[in-house]
């Protein structure tokens, strides 16, 4: 009897975890969780999910302004919270990759403190994500040890505050303000 896995049968962290138990693709909790599906683009789904939000802040802050902004972020914050916590527990994971609901919020929360300007956008961007990436302290503290929902989006918070002092330093010392 051959008990070699049929190829078809998808990755380790799919066979421990039977489809059965996921949610759909277009399932709120996923779409949320995902930044309707960015995620699940190639490589670096974070990035992706942090230039999404670039694009949408943009679009956020030239519609209603800086409130509105304010305003998406609370709302991505809960939303993601909530759809975080769902996505991770149907798939048994603490904080699985193709989230990316915690980089549009975080990313939403260094904009507020941009200037609507290319060149400082893409500083927001440049600052959130090294954050992000590189998790100085309590950023892996936060990490490791708040779970659920809470966790995965709590960690980008804290990358989001390094990098909009930062912002604000440098705007202060160049002498610009939004």
């Amino acid at each position: 009897m051959d008990k070699r896995v049929p190829a078809c049968a998808g990755t380790a962290d799919e066979m421990m975890h039977p489809a059965s138990v996921r949610l759909p693709w277009w399932h709120p909790a996923a779409l949320a969780a995902t930044g309707l599906g960015v995620g699940y683009l190639p490589w670096v789904p974070g990035s992706w999910g942090s230039l999404l939000a670039l694009v949408c802040g943009w679009e956020i802050v030239e519609a209603g302004g800086p409130m509105a902004l304010a305003v998406a972020a609370v709302i991505a914050f809960a939303a993601g919270w909530w759809a975080s916590a769902r996505v991770a527990k149907t798939r048994g994971m603490h904080d699985p990759r193709f989230v990316v609901i915690d980089e549009i919020a975080a990313q939403w929360l260094v904009l507020l403190v941009a200037p609507l300007h290319a060149a400082w956008y893409t500083a927001a961007f440049l600052l959130f994500r090294l954050f992000d990436i590189v998790k100085p302290w309590p950023i892996r503290l936060v990490e490791r040890r708040v779970a659920g929902g809470l966790g995965i989006m709590l960690d980008d918070v804290f990358a989001a505050i390094y990098a909009l002092v930062l912002l604000l330093i440098a705007e202060g010392i160049l002498g610009v303000r939004p």
